[in-house]
Order: structure tokens, then sequence, then C-alpha cells
């Protein structure tokens, strides 16, 4: 079906129709997996959500706003996907799917997120790029297992210091928004292995070299007078990283990241890295 058909017909509220975009889905596939990205989709409908047994949804790439509440009966789901979508809050009836360990909501409108979330303990890796958040909320300070945090082109100037208290963070992505001062709340995390503040407005880098557990620091795109110093062994994305030593003069090259370190928007499919798997 072309895009400009689904276009229309996601218009139309009745059943036949949601049919005609669903592509007669019916039946919860062997897999326990619904894609339906890019369907042009304005509401779920409300027999996705009597598969029980689901565990991955993809709403990705639609027109959706809302989501029923019925959404909570899918208490098996581990992994939502509902970026690229008019979303300008979450829905609490995702708060309630308490397995979800993987949650997708970049490119959206979010402000800000529910206190509801912290229901969600069992969360590992949460994209929340690419919306109109001013600060980090606080709730995501209570996602105690949470391992890798997505909150590029933001408008964030600070982190909070709860952030502190995710002492299983192990990838924090930055990059895009208006950072005047690397967060100090990160050199108080010791088991971080991936910064990227990429794209802000820092001019200074403090001394990350105690921080035991870092691999890669991503600071490229930035006014900054220095290179963070780091451990032996740590690599370092930017301007006089350790391609290039720090010189007296500002002229060192800039060193781009390959795309297999650089973070994109998930694809359609959302294949998870075993890393991040549930």
């Amino acid at each position: 079906m072309g895009n400009s058909l689904k276009a229309i017909v996601a218009f139309v509220p009745s059943d036949e129709c949601q049919k005609y975009l669903l592509e007669d889905l019916e039946e919860m596939p062997v897999d326990k997996m619904v894609d339906l990205s890019g369907r042009q989709l304005r509401r779920l409908p409300l027999h996705i959500c009597s598969f029980r047994e689901l565990v991955k949804l993809y709403l990705s790439n639609n027109n959706l706003a809302q989501l029923p509440p019925e959404l909570e009966q899918l208490q098996n789901l581990q992994i939502l996907a509902l970026d690229f979508n008019n979303f300008r809050a979450l829905p609490l009836a995702v708060c309630t799917l308490k397995q979800l360990c993987i949650l997708y909501l970049g490119n959206n409108k979010l402000c800000s997120l529910p206190l509801e979330l912290r229901l969600l303990q069992n969360l590992r890796t949460l994209w929340i790029e690419s919306n109109c958040l001013q600060q980090l909320p606080e709730v995501v300070c209570e996602l105690s297992l949470l391992k890798t945090l997505h909150a590029g082109s933001n408008a964030l100037r600070t982190l909070p210091t709860r952030l502190r208290r995710l002492h299983e963070l192990r990838s924090i992505w930055l990059s895009g928004n208006l950072l005047a001062e690397f967060p100090s709340v990160l050199l108080h995390m010791p088991s971080l292995e991936v910064i990227d503040v990429d794209r802000n407005a820092i001019r200074f880098f403090p001394s990350l070299a105690h921080l035991p557990g870092l691999k890669l620091v991503i600071y490229d795109h930035n006014p900054c007078r220095n290179a963070p110093k780091v451990a032996k062994g740590v690599r370092r994305v930017g301007r006089w990283s350790e391609e290039s030593p720090e010189p007296r003069k500002r002229s060192g090259a800039v060193i781009e990241i390959s795309l297999s370190e650089r973070p994109s928007p998930p694809p359609a499919n959302k294949a998870e890295p075993e890393a991040e798997a549930c």
C-alpha cells in the first residue's frame, strides 16, 4: 500500500480501514513480535492489546499521540518502540508494563516524563533523544537497572546530581544539547564506559583519568580549550585526541567517530545488540 493511500485511510476510524492499515493482522505472530512501524496509524487497534504473550511491539514512525489504557494487558512486553510519533506526554499505560527493558521514546514532543516511570524497574535502555526536554527528568534517576541512556538533541543545560545513583549505567549519550560545562555528576560515576557530549558548548574539560571503567569519550564539536585527560587505553574522539597529541595552539585535527560507535535512531526492526538484550 502506498504511503499516500495509507495517510488518507488513517483518517477514517472505521474498523475496516484500520484492518486495511494492519494488513489483516488478527492473530499474534509465533515470534511474539508485532511491527506496525510506518503504517500512518493515529490510534493503536485494541485487538493488539489482546496479544497478552507479546514480547516486542514496534510502533515507530506513525501519527500516534495517545495509547489506549488496554495496553496494560501486555504484561509480558519487554521492548516497546514509540519513537517518531506525536506524543506530548507519555501515556501512563506504558508505565504499567513492568517487564519492559528497552523503551524507545525518541523524536516525539515530550517536555517531561511522568513520575510513574519509576515503576519500570526492569528498564535497561531508554531512548529520549530529539524531544523538548530542557532538563533531564529526575524520575530517570530512579531507574536503578538502567545501563544505557540516550538523551541527545534536547535542550539540556545540566544533569541532576541524583544521576549518580544509577550504579549500573554504562553509557550516556548527550550530544546536541546546551551543556556549557562538563556535567560534574559524571565525575562521580565510576561504572561509566561511554560518555558522549559531542555538539555542546563546553569550553573546558576536567580530567576523566580517575574513572576506572571508561572506554570511550566523545567530545567533538565543542569550543573547548583542552581535551579531557583519560587513563591509558581510553579512546578520545575529538580535537587533540590520542591520534593527535594536544598542542599549545588550537590547531589540532578533528577526529570523526566511526559509524559503528555513534548511536543512530533505531531502525524499524529495532535489532537490539546483545549487550542491551533483556
